[in-house]
């Protein structure tokens, strides 16, 4: 493991932009893992900012998003769904749609929907970018500590700890879902790299590189 501090969120940022879009330049048909969130916010800028100056050829670039919130259509402000759309996929329109994978968090079936995904991420293999979050304690998406390093694709019961934390992205807390569909850690160790960033204090992060 390698450990770089980058002095601010934004530097961090450009580095895992950069980092992205060498391997999509590299290996047009390379397998990303993908996060959200605000650590996230400013890595989709700068890497829409590359994407679009060079107008690399994205069309055989699979994605793979970390989890999604139970409850909430792909339309609601709030879902990851949205959040990528907005963020990336509608900022850089060139990505396949068939090869952009993200959690069904409107499911009927919601135990159906994580094994769903659990096939697709086991049928398409090896993702050779993952990026991800480190929570201030320490969770993994929604993957909290203690969860088993076996776990696949589940459904999570919120903390009361993250409910509050991402309380402030919706109108109250009582609005926040209290369930969230994510890979388990079996499936993000499954990653050739990994970026873990963790955000230390105030425009400080430090990124973790597995």
């Amino acid at each position: 493991m390698k450990v770089l501090n980058l002095g601010s969120k934004k530097q961090a940022s450009f580095y895992v932009a950069c980092e992205l879009y060498k391997e999509m330049a590299f290996n047009q048909h390379c397998k990303l893992g993908l996060a959200t969130g605000g650590t996230m916010t400013d890595l989709y800028e700068q890497l829409v900012k590359l994407l679009n100056k060079n107008q690399l050829n994205v069309d055989n670039v699979s994605t793979f998003n970390l989890d999604e919130y139970v409850g909430l259509t792909a339309s609601h402000p709030q879902s990851y769904h949205y959040y990528m759309d907005d963020m990336l996929f509608k900022q850089y329109p060139y990505f396949n749609r068939k090869n952009i994978h993200i959690p069904n968090g409107d499911a009927d079936d919601m135990n159906a929907e994580a094994s769903k995904y659990n096939d697709v991420l086991e049928q398409q293999g090896q993702r050779d970018i993952q990026i991800l979050g480190i929570g201030e304690n320490g969770h993994i998406g929604f993957n909290e500590p203690g969860t088993p390093f076996d776990s696949v694709t589940h459904i999570v019961d919120l903390t009361e700890s993250t409910i509050k934390a991402n309380s402030r992205y919706f109108k109250n807390e009582d609005d926040v879902p209290k369930q969230a569909i994510s890979m388990g850690l079996a499936n993000i160790l499954q990653a050739n790299v990994s970026f873990y960033s963790h955000l230390v204090k105030r425009n400080v992060l430090l990124l973790h590189i597995y």
